[in-house]
C-alpha cells in the first residue's frame, strides 16, 4: 500500500475517487426520484434526463472552462485526444440514458445500479487488458485479477438477489428471489 505518512497531496486521487463513488452511488436513486416527481408516467424520465443534461452543461462545460482559464490552458485540442474524449462523453451519456430506460422498463434503482456498479469494473478491467495487454498476454494474468473479476460478478449477483427491502417482510428468501425483477 505504500508509506501512509507520505505527502497528503499524494492521496488526493483517493479523495476524488471516493467523491465519485458517492456521486455515482447517489445518481440512480436521485434520477429515479426526479423521474417520479415529474408526475408524467410517459415522459417523466425524459424530462428528468433533460435536467441531467443541463447539470452536465453547468458542471462539465462551465466547470472545465473555468479550470482551463484559471490554469492558463494553451487551448490546443489534438484530434486524438478530442476524439477519445468525445467517445468517452458519448458512452457516458448513453450509459446514463440507459439507466433511465432501465427504470422505465420497471427495473428498480437498487437492482439496476447494483448490476451496473458490479458490471462496470469488469468491463473496465477487460477493456484495459485488451487495450494495454501485459507482456506475454493471457499467460501473464495474475490469479488475483481473475478472482477479482469473479468476485465482482458474484458480489453484483448477491447484492441484487438478496437486497433488503419491504418485499421481504414475512416472506421466505426463496419467495423474495422468485419475485425479483431480475427473474421476470
Amino acid at each position: 500500500m505504500g508509506n501512509m505518512n507520505a505527502n497528503p497531496q499524494s492521496f488526493m486521487w483517493l479523495a476524488f475517487a471516493m467523491m465519485t463513488v458517492a456521486s455515482w452511488g447517489l445518481y440512480g436513486v436521485f434520477l429515479h426520484s426526479g423521474q417520479t416527481f415529474m408526475a408524467d408516467p410517459v415522459n417523466g424520465r425524459y424530462k428528468a434526463f433533460f435536467f441531467v443534461g443541463i447539470a452536465y452543461l453547468i458542471v462539465a462545460i462551465i466547470g472545465s472552462l473555468i479550470m482551463m482559464l484559471v490554469s492558463g490552458s494553451d487551448w490546443s485540442f489534438p484530434m486524438k485526444g478530442l476524439t477519445w474524449s468525445l467517445l468517452a462523453g458519448a458512452v457516458g451519456a448513453i450509459g446514463a440514458f440507459c439507466v433511465l430506460l432501465a427504470f422505465g422498463a420497471k427495473g428498480s434503482p437498487a437492482v439496476v445500479m447494483s448490476i451496473i456498479f458490479a458490471g462496470a469494473p469488469i468491463v473496465n478491467a477487460v477493456t484495459v487488458f485488451l487495450m494495454h495487454p501485459p507482456p506475454g498476454g493471457l499467460g501473464n494474468l495474475r490469479w488475483q485479477f481473475v478472482v477479482g473479476i469473479l468476485l465482482a460478478a458474484l458480489g453484483g449477483c448477491l447484492v441484487t438477489l438478496y437486497r433488503p427491502g419491504p418485499a421481504s417482510a414475512g416472506k421466505s428468501q426463496t419467495e423474495v428471489v422468485q419475485e425479483s425483477p431480475i427473474n421476470e
